[in-house]
């Protein structure tokens, strides 16, 4: 397989689950995975804002569509990885039984980033 379908192939299955996971913070279709206390208490301090759930999963529908249609990706991957390392982050430091999908993710974004790093080189040698 070629980079250039795997990178397809990734962007295709990242954009997809992105966007799956932002339609459900506004329309719950899936359980919630228990999380331990620690996780708890942060998640329930994020609810508590009012605006950061459906901040992210709009981030994350956005995102998701950006990939799924091959429009801004490079943009869509920066956005997206934000929030992907805070979620790694979050359950590093206070969940580490959930980590496993968060993982996924990470690399998923991390191969795509790789896989578009001429269009970020550009953007640093632009700015020069």
């Amino acid at each position: 397989m070629t980079m250039e379908k795997a990178t397809k192939i990734i962007r295709l299955v990242l954009g997809g689950m992105i966007t799956v996971l932002g339609l459900n913070g506004f329309i719950p279709f899936m359980p919630t995975p228990s999380v331990n206390e620690e996780m708890g208490v942060f998640l329930g301090a994020l609810g508590a804002t009012g605006y950061m759930f459906p901040m992210i999963s709009l981030i994350k529908i956005v995102s998701g569509i950006l990939l799924l249609l091959n429009r801004w990706v490079p943009l869509a991957l920066v956005v997206l990885f934000t929030i992907l390392a805070n979620a790694l982050l979050a359950h590093l430091f206070l969940d580490p039984a959930g980590i496993g999908m968060a993982i996924v993710a990470v690399a998923l974004n991390g191969f795509l980033i790789l896989g578009y790093k001429e269009k970020y080189l550009e953007l640093a040698a632009k700015n020069k």
